[in-house]
């Protein structure tokens, strides 16, 4: 089955990869989970980094600077590893340093304002992960041609509201509503969150799929890169989330 993700690091198959099958090491889904976790202790490192700054000393620790540096570099470092997959053991790691350095100044800076919000997203985002991961390998949840169809469909909105957002706000304008505390932009973030976590079995589906089909060794790196978009893109919309139910109480 030819498995397309909204996901834009999975936007194609891994069909492209499967030529190699026979030649040198393959990829394993174990694999891809060792360097998962690679990636995310390096996330960690990075977001430690900014946080420790940031509470050291709130008034000079220049967090603008770094979150900056995290988006841009993250997003340069995305972009080689999309378009060089084989290059994606280095440009991986270095996405995930880059990331971790934005990841945490947002989320000290939203800590300061609403305590505790930080470890509650990751947990929840975590969480999520594990209770899909384990719904996807006991078959509760399949990848299914519809739900994939859907998925597709639901992030491509969402991606359309953001761009449209971004682009409205340019001229000062913002979608009324959507982005704020109330009601409506609660419901919004809970519906987001539900499209990112439904992100994760397109994800999981591509990690199998390649490594039954044979894709080469660095594949791994490259799957794992592709997990953690998702993640790190769940666990903002869930550090969001949060901050609207926080804000609304006030």
């Amino acid at each position: 089955m030819r498995l397309k993700s909204s996901n834009p690091v999975f936007g194609t198959t891994f069909e492209s990869s499967a030529v190699f099958a026979g030649y040198g090491q393959t990829m394993t889904i174990a694999g891809t989970a060792n360097k998962a976790g690679i990636l995310m202790i390096l996330v960690a490192l990075t977001a430690s980094f900014t946080w420790s700054r940031f509470f050291n000393d709130p008034e000079t620790a220049n967090i603008g600077g770094y979150l900056m540096l995290g988006v841009i570099g993250g997003f340069i470092s995305a972009m080689v590893t999309i378009f060089k997959k084989e290059w994606s053991a280095v440009t991986a790691p270095v996405y995930a340093l880059f990331e971790g350095l934005a990841l945490g100044g947002i989320s000290a800076t939203l800590e300061y304002r609403f305590p505790g919000i930080a470890i509650e997203a990751v947990a929840l985002t975590f969480g999520t992960c594990f209770c899909l991961l384990l719904a996807y390998r006991t078959g509760v949840i399949k990848a299914s041609e519809k739900l994939t169809m859907g998925i597709v469909a639901a992030t491509g909105g969402v991606a359309l509201v953001y761009f449209a957002n971004m682009l409205l706000g340019i001229f000062g304008v913002h979608i009324p509503g959507i982005f704020g505390s109330g009601p409506v932009g609660i419901l919004f973030s809970l519906v987001v969150v539900v499209i990112a976590a439904m992100n994760l079995i397109l994800d999981f589906a591509f990690i199998e799929d390649a490594a039954y089909r044979g894709a080469p060794k660095y594949m791994e790196w490259y799957g794992a890169f592709g997990l953690m978009v998702t993640l790190i893109w769940l666990y903002l919309e869930m550090i969001r989330l949060l901050s609207k139910l926080r804000d609304d109480r006030n």
